[in-house]
């Protein structure tokens, strides 16, 4: 099975309900002020409020990407509050984070609903970011992993595997996001493994190509021992990513 090095890496900013305008001015152009090279095989992607979506859109530097948190699976109707993912392709915004731990325990989103939104997101040209992870009871009953195939299992009965040559999928503990708590370099490599070899069981080439990233306390002083593990290409990074230099560090960490 193909390393690391043979997948381009991802770095995802999930600003979560953060943001105004004043700090997308100021966070745009502390960036520009960066003066280390980032690497050159890179995707790096900045998801802010909705509202703040064309703002990014128009301020935010070459390569950096700009993607959405969320999106609903239908293309037009009377869903007060929902984007389709016709708008997000309109404006310009090539990524969505679909089924996020948050949206799932917040707003009730169950597997069957994420695996919609990813299918109508996948459809209508978007690149989507599955979430998948376990709470920290999952984790101490042995549930890590199972609870993370059942995840996987309901999107695969909508879509094709083939799907995940463009799309990614985050592995995120749950009990790590916004805790300060993170998964060690091995907890995250090892389930980050086991999803690749699975997938791998079913196709050996989709296995290869498909981009897995580790979001949950990502930082910059373990990011580097995160990126390193062969099974995780990358990041999706919530509050350290609000601040612009500690996020390029990240970045650069994406070797």
């Amino acid at each position: 099975m193909e390393l690391q090095s043979t997948r381009r890496p991802c770095v995802i900013a999930n600003w979560k309900m953060h943001a105004s305008l004043l700090m997308i001015k100021r966070w745009v152009s502390g960036w520009k002020a960066e003066s280390a090279p980032l690497p050159d095989r890179l995707d790096i992607v900045i998801c802010p409020p909705f509202v703040y979506l064309q703002d990014l859109l128009r301020q935010v530097p070459h390569p950096v990407q700009v993607g959405a948190q969320n999106v609903y699976c239908e293309e037009v109707g009377a869903y007060t509050g929902e984007t389709s993912p016709s708008m997000l392709q309109d404006i310009g915004c090539p990524y969505v984070i679909v089924g996020h731990s948050e949206r799932r325990a917040l707003f009730s989103e169950g597997d069957t609903l994420v695996a919609k939104k990813f299918k109508a997101a996948y459809d209508g040209g978007l690149i989507p970011i599955l979430c998948v992870g376990e709470t920290l009871s999952e984790r101490e009953a042995g549930n890590t992993l199972s609870v993370i195939r059942l995840q996987l299992e309901s999107v695969l009965s909508v879509v094709r595997l083939s799907f995940f040559k463009r799309a990614l999928i985050a592995y995120e503990p749950i009990w790590a996001i916004g805790t300060g708590l993170t998964a060690t370099p091995e907890q995250a490599e090892c389930v980050h493994k086991a999803i690749r070899e699975d997938i791998h069981a079913l196709d050996a080439d989709v296995a290869r190509e498909v981009r897995l990233l580790y979001g949950g306390s990502v930082k910059a002083n373990n990011a580097h021992a995160l990126f390193s593990q062969p099974n995780i290409d990358g990041g999706l990074v919530g509050g350290a990513s609000l601040e612009h230099q500690e996020f390029f560090n990240i970045c650069l960490c994406a070797s």
